[in-house]
């Protein structure tokens, strides 16, 4: 199916994310040109609550993509695919975006992609960077994994064995009642003047921060200044962060690292990952931190490289995968 396509245009994709947060829709073409890239993301009390994410995605999903629709300047007859985050990530919040991902496919008569969310981080980071071949460091509220292509599929070389780096200064930022999470912690760590020792738990190349975290917590509960336990707690999640991002660097012998996810708009962490590389020889590589959050323009663009490598997602196959793991995906599009 080409619909509204000549010969000579190039395909054009809508893409939908919703595996959390925010119900994002980019329109993005095979050039990698980005016509529009528009969010609404839902913010409730004390986290993501699933179904009140969900119930807010149903309620935006529609405004969303029609101002997605007219920011690029198209419509649905130019359209070529829908592509839509199928996993992983909360399951109502999946289901609210493939609901309405199925019903664009079915009433257009557009092809549907279903697009790993993880991958398509990586594959919008590397579109906007230009990086080749990087280490990826895939650090957000919900995941934490180090990634790097190998044998036909995005290899995961380390990864959180508990909670995420981001879960885990937003859950401190909440228990010790700061107000704006993560980065407020990070303004804060800026403040500080005192290391305290914290929990650094690296167990080969996996990372854990639970331990850390409750620890973090304790040291407040114990008088500790506030500033001197957020520097602390950075240094030390992220001292592991690079620790085992440069072991996977020196393993696959690759010349890049890609930092992304909404973790990557930290100062400290591009610092400190950035002299690791100066070290090492390497180049780092940090998108937009439009690219860097979730947002629809990189499931818009995944959908786009896999369609052009035959993948085709039937309706009756595209239930959500809400822990589809980023090393089950084949990547045609990757010698």
């Amino acid at each position: 199916m080409e619909t509204g396509r000549s010969r000579d245009s190039p395909l054009l994709a809508l893409g939908i994310e919703s595996t959390a947060h925010t119900f994002g829709v980019g329109v993005v073409d095979e050039k990698g040109r980005i016509l529009s890239n528009v969010s609404s993301v839902y913010r409730g009390p004390g986290g993501i609550h699933p179904r009140e994410a969900a119930r807010h995605h149903c309620e935006t999903a529609a405004e969303t993509i029609r101002k997605a629709l007219e920011v690029s300047g198209k419509d649905f007859s130019q359209l070529n695919l829908i592509s839509f985050s199928m996993g992983p990530g909360l399951g109502p919040c999946l289901r609210t975006g493939a609901t309405a991902a199925r019903a664009l496919s079915t009433y257009y008569k557009l092809p549907l992609v279903g697009v790993n969310h993880c991958v398509a981080h990586i594959e919008v980071a590397r579109m906007q960077t230009g990086a080749r071949d990087p280490v990826v460091l895939y650090v957000s509220g919900g995941n934490t994994q180090i990634i790097a292509f190998d044998a036909g599929r995005y290899r995961v070389f380390g990864e959180t064995l508990d909670i995420s780096v981001g879960n885990c200064l937003d859950a401190f930022a909440r228990e010790v009642g700061i107000t704006g999470g993560g980065p407020a912690v990070e303004e804060l760590a800026e403040r500080g003047e005192r290391y305290i020792p914290l929990p650094y738990v690296v167990k080969g190349m996996d990372l854990s921060f639970s331990g850390l975290l409750s620890e973090a917590i304790r040291k407040v509960g114990m008088g500790e200044r506030l500033e001197d336990v957020c520097y602390s707690l950075q240094e030390t999640a992220f001292a592991a962060l690079v620790e085992v991002t440069e072991r996977a660097l020196a393993h696959t012998e690759k010349g890049e690292v890609v930092l992304t996810g909404g973790v990557a708009s930290n100062r400290r962490l591009r610092e400190m990952l950035e002299l690791m590389c100066r070290d090492q020889g390497a180049s780092f590589y940090v998108p937009p931190q439009e690219f860097c959050v979730d947002n629809g323009a990189m499931i818009a663009w995944t959908g786009i490289l896999a369609f052009k490598h035959g993948a085709v997602t039937k309706i009756e196959e595209s239930a959500v995968r809400q822990r589809w793991r980023t090393d089950e995906v084949e990547i045609p599009w990757r010698k």
